[in-house]
């Protein structure tokens, strides 16, 4: 198989992959959060409050307010790294709107709303992050500000500003039930993207065999902060001498960490196994208890 038809077959899965992810998220919205009167967190929830006063559809509304977003992220952090969330935030928009078409109630309950679509919206959202995108709004907002406050943990900066939307909702609308309902909802489904994303372990360790190993060393030092060992091994089949770099890192630094190794070396060997206790600088304090 050509380089070119592995590229069109991979744009394709890539596709495919975003749309399914989107579809199940935008049901998740429309069938359970919509009926309950809940929010999610982010430009989404913004656009849902708008939608619960006026009626104006939410799709529409989300892309209207990425709009500026967009266009500051584009000055910040470049075309290149804005114009794929960017896609996928239109076919979210419309996802929303089209699956308004549908009327849908699954549940009356508004605990099993909050429980059922958490759990529908992280697996939609997850397999939509699994393709690199992102649906816009606040994973800008925290890319931007991450680039002046790099010591604070990206997801960190979604959690905060998802509270400050949850909370606000709750003030205007004096639904601090439907608030709390919408916090377990956010909470299910930060869970289940977790899950898809990076698995159950908290920390992972990976073994990278390299010829750029110099390059991708540098790299993970630069972007993600993190310590690497460099080990001598040599290779039993070839017996050329090589350098294993061993990192430690988060388990949401994974996707990262893959990202800097296929832009240097695709023909890089990785090994990537779980880590259930890091003690050391930026993971746990050897000394607690």
């Amino acid at each position: 198989m050509t380089l070119d038809k592995q590229r069109v077959i991979s744009m394709i899965a890539t596709a495919l992959r975003m749309m399914i992810g989107v579809s199940i998220y935008a049901m998740g919205i429309r069938w359970f959060y919509v009926p309950a009167s809940m929010i999610s967190g982010g430009i989404t929830g913004i656009s849902m409050m708008i939608n619960y006063i006026t009626q104006w559809p939410i799709g529409v509304m989300i892309t209207i307010m990425n709009i500026p977003i967009f266009i500051v992220g584009w000055k910040k952090l470049g075309l290149k790294n804005i114009l794929f969330s960017f896609v996928g935030m239109l076919m979210f928009s419309a996802a929303l709107d089209i699956f308004s078409l549908f009327e849908v109630t699954v549940t009356d309950d508004p605990v099993l709303s909050a429980i059922y679509g958490g759990v529908i919206c992280g697996i939609g959202s997850g397999i939509f992050y699994t393709s690199g995108s992102t649906s816009g709004g606040v994973d800008v907002i925290a890319r931007i500000l991450r680039i002046k406050y790099p010591y604070i943990n990206f997801g960190t900066l979604l959690l905060y500003m998802d509270a400050v939307i949850l909370f606000g909702y709750a003030l205007i609308f004096k639904r601090f039930d439907v608030a709390l309902y919408s916090c377990i909802a956010v909470y299910c489904s930060s869970r289940l993207i977790d899950l898809i994303l990076y698995g159950m372990s908290q920390s992972k360790m990976c073994h990278i065999i390299s010829e750029h190993s110099e390059e991708i060393q540098a790299e993970i030092v630069k972007s993600l902060h993190r310590g690497v060992t460099l080990i001598k091994g040599t290779g039993a089949y070839s017996g050329q001498e090589k350098q294993v770099l061993l990192c430690v890192v988060k388990r949401q630094q994974i996707v990262e960490i893959r990202r800097i190794i296929k832009n240097i070396d695709q023909k890089a060997f990785v090994i990537v196994t779980d880590a259930r206790d890091v003690f050391g600088k930026g993971f746990e304090n050897i000394n607690a208890n």
